[in-house]
């Protein structure tokens, strides 16, 4: 790739759960380019997310979670985003200029995956999966608007899932 082709970009979206970190790192692996977990690079820089929502709130995480969305996307590569980043419309709107896969999930499945550790949004639940259902629903419409493709991670193996991701990235090259 020269250096004025952009590099290439694919960005993944879903709820909690969806997989989003496992398939990423494997379709990144498979396209040969970086694999960045937006959540991940935010509590590198400003420390734990539990910590960020209990101390400065939510508004300012989603700040924070644009800002590391606007510089991920710049740099290209597979992009795991955190659950809630379509909430803001103005990460919506870098989503519209990437290619976006939408990693849906079922309760079932979720009830398997989760502990609720680290999920500030499920943190101190009687009933983590029906919380986790109602955040899902509330956001589906969201992670349909930017989706380019949608994926349900539910029963199939990761890799599988992955081989599917890089296979659809590649043809939209």
């Amino acid at each position: 790739m020269s250096s004025s082709e952009p590099p290439l970009t694919l960005v993944l979206v879903g709820p909690m759960a969806a997989g989003k970190t496992s398939v990423g790192r494997k379709v990144a692996r498979m396209l040969d380019v970086p694999f960045t977990d937006t959540d991940k690079r935010i509590a590198a820089a400003h420390g734990p997310i539990p910590e960020i929502f209990a101390s400065r709130g939510e508004q300012h995480f989603r700040e924070l979670e644009r800002d590391a969305v606007a510089t991920a996307v710049a740099e290209g590569g597979v992009i795991s985003l955190g659950g809630g980043a379509v909430i803001d419309a103005g990460t919506r709107a870098l989503l519209h200029r990437h290619p976006v896969v939408f990693l849906t999930v079922s309760a079932e499945a979720v009830e398997r995956r989760i502990g609720g550790a680290g999920r500030p949004l499920l943190a101190g639940e009687e009933n983590p999966v029906e919380r986790w259902r109602n955040i899902f629903e509330q956001r589906r419409g969201w992670y349909e608007e930017v989706a380019d493709l949608t994926v349900d991670t539910s029963r199939r193996p990761m890799r599988a899932l992955a081989e599917q991701i890089a296979a659809w990235r590649r043809k939209q090259q």
